[in-house]
């Protein structure tokens, strides 16, 4: 029987931040590079568990450590409150 693998997408993740998550991947560049890169990483660990790609253990959990350490990242810069007033209008 296929594994189930899931899709960690940001949006998917955090639904009630889309707004959010939309205006950041637009207006920052250290969100959006790390966007960039936890996107990359959720895409090539669903590949690996899609495909039975043969890869040690070590090397699959760093990859998913690492996903999870910028998903907690992101999170943080997610939630995070805006630092001027301007910013929230933007937002808004």
């Amino acid at each position: 029987m296929p594994q189930s693998v899931d899709d960690h997408n940001l949006f998917r993740e955090f639904p009630e931040f889309s707004d959010r998550i939309e205006f950041l991947w637009e207006q920052d560049n250290e969100f959006a590079s790390a966007a960039e890169e936890y996107h990359a990483l959720d895409k090539q660990i669903r590949g690996l568990q899609m495909s039975n790609i043969p890869t040690s253990d070590f090397h699959f959990e760093e990859l998913k450590k690492r996903r999870c350490m910028l998903k907690d990242r992101l999170y943080n810069m997610i939630a995070m409150p805006f630092s001027s007033p301007s910013a929230y209008y933007r937002y808004r």
